[in-house]
């Protein structure tokens, strides 16, 4: 089996024995005090403020589960601010009985943000809705994969897939339009009632008793561990890289949507390269359903029936497509239309990982849950590839040698810096890229069910593999991030990682 261990990079390296320039700069503003009290020999004065500057230091340095304990508290004081004056609650306005255009989009959270106005027909496929989102500048669309899975192919064939993976992102990589791209998997609820009632139609009376105890028996081993799968792609591009190409086409929503189906156009075949047997860009109807049953799971077997017998149609209107009730999340949770949520970062392991690894979070092991997957990528432009494998090798440099100067040894860590900020360079002069990326996972089951006790199975099921980080404090924004197929999920920060 092939190992990908590539050359991960923190985006945020520090420059100073692991430290940023903010914290370096910090501690020297809390240590000068200190030194200037000594020099002037005021010793009972150095040590008070010592023993005040300490527990600051720590706030700054150590860092607690991914954060500095200086961003906890910031964090948490804007936790307890928003619960305390309302702003994290959410209720509908159709729920709340207010008068609402059915086709204005009435969605909480960092969705607000999001505007999906419809562009023009994409060949045969009719309208596909545009994902604009406002606080970033960003356009972009979701498309549905229909995809049989990559769980029963051999290591040659998956070994083949992540390298028509590596093709597709160059290929992003390349243009000028497009530099992330979403891909979500998610898992489809079902409680056996359906497959129950097609049993009830098709079975024949007068099987054979041996028969009936087989299939049965079948039904118990195979049945609770079968499960749907849903797969969404959304690739987006910045408004800076839209706005020429988009007035030569038109101006406005029309243009922007052309320049981006000339890309997508291009993009479809090498999905299907990658598995897909169909490639769908969603309407409006068809990605507000999708956002939909990313809140209220139970509804999606209602919303299905409903397209079977009307064709014509939004089957779910913007305003509806957000949940009715929110209440304010808590730290660990999100609450949503009588569903619980728990969402995670997945962290890349240090020794590597194979393709196809990530499927342990999305096996499902009590019908009713639901498990979601979203790995987020960003191609960087050549330009801005080599200005960042300049930067890393020129500080990785620059830290060796202050070392050196130093007396100090040269660990296997630093070595091991020092030889990826090397290679990364001679990748990018050789035509590869640098690709930014994000790992989120999610599980949703009814909110009376012991939310803590699936959370832990899936930490479980991932464990010696992957280290999975809690969204503290942002469960709401990491189950979008993980849940719904928008493209939201990968935070504009400087620095990279291939």
């Amino acid at each position: 089996m092939r190992i990908y261990q590539g050359l991960a990079r923190r985006e945020h390296t520090g420059w100073l024995v692991g430290l940023t320039p903010l914290q370096a700069s910090s501690c020297v503003v809390l240590g000068a005090p200190v030194v200037l009290e000594l020099a002037a020999g005021r010793i009972t004065t150095a040590l008070l403020l010592l023993a005040a500057a300490l527990p600051v230091g720590a706030l700054v340095i150590l860092p607690v589960r991914g954060r500095s304990g200086i961003r906890w508290l910031r964090d948490l004081v804007w936790f307890q601010v928003g619960m305390a004056l309302g702003w994290s609650r959410w209720q509908s306005r159709i729920a709340a009985g207010e008068q609402t255009d059915p086709a204005t989009p009435d969605l909480p959270g960092v969705l607000a943000r999001l505007r999906f106005p419809d562009g023009p027909p994409l060949r045969d496929m009719g309208r596909v809705c545009l994902i604009h989102d406002t606080a970033e500048a960003r356009w972009g669309a979701t498309a549905r994969l229909t995809h049989g899975g990559v769980g029963m192919l051999s290591d040659a064939q998956c070994e083949r897939l992540a390298n028509r993976l590596g093709n597709l992102l160059l290929a992003i990589g390349r243009h000028k339009v497009i530099d992330r791209m979403t891909l979500m998997v998610r898992t489809v609820p079902d409680d056996g009632a359906e497959y129950d009632a097609w049993r009830a139609r098709h079975e024949i009376r007068d099987a054979p008793q041996l028969a009936r105890q087989a299939s049965r028996e079948l039904d118990r081993t195979v049945g609770a561990v079968s499960v749907r799968h849903e797969v969404f792609v959304t690739l987006s591009g910045r408004e800076e890289d839209l706005r020429k190409p988009a007035a030569a086409a038109g101006g406005g929503v029309t243009g922007r949507a052309v320049v981006l189906y000339r890309v997508l156009d291009g993009l479809e075949d090498k999905l299907r390269s990658l598995g897909a047997q169909r490639v769908k860009w969603l309407g409006g109807d068809e990605l507000a359903t999708a956002i939909r049953t990313g809140f209220n799971p139970a509804t999606a077997k209602t919303l299905a029936t409903r397209q079977q017998h009307h064709q014509r149609g939004r089957s779910v209107p913007w305003a509806t497509a957000g949940p009715a009730h929110a209440p304010s999340p808590s730290a660990r949770t999100y609450h949503h239309d009588g569903f619980a949520s728990v969402s995670w970062a997945v962290l890349m392991p240090e020794a590597g990982t194979f393709f196809g690894s990530l499927g342990g979070l999305l096996a499902v092991k009590t019908a009713g849950e639901r498990r979601s997957l979203a790995v987020h990528y960003e191609v960087l432009s050549q330009r801005r590839a080599r200005k960042a494998v300049r930067s890393n090798r020129f500080r990785a440099g620059v830290m060796r040698d202050w070392r050196s100067t130093r007396g100090f040894n040269t660990s296997a860590a630093d070595r091991r810096e020092a030889g990826g900020a090397q290679a990364q360079e001679q990748a990018v002069a050789a035509g590869h890229g640098i690709v930014r990326y994000a790992v989120a996972t999610a599980i949703t089951v009814p909110e009376d069910w012991p939310v803590e006790d699936h959370a832990a199975r899936v930490e479980n099921d991932i464990a010696g593999r992957y280290d999975l980080l809690r969204m503290e404090l942002a469960q709401d924004s990491g189950f979008v991030a993980a849940t719904l197929p928008v493209g939201v999920g990968l935070p504009r920060l400087r620095g990279v990682e291939l």
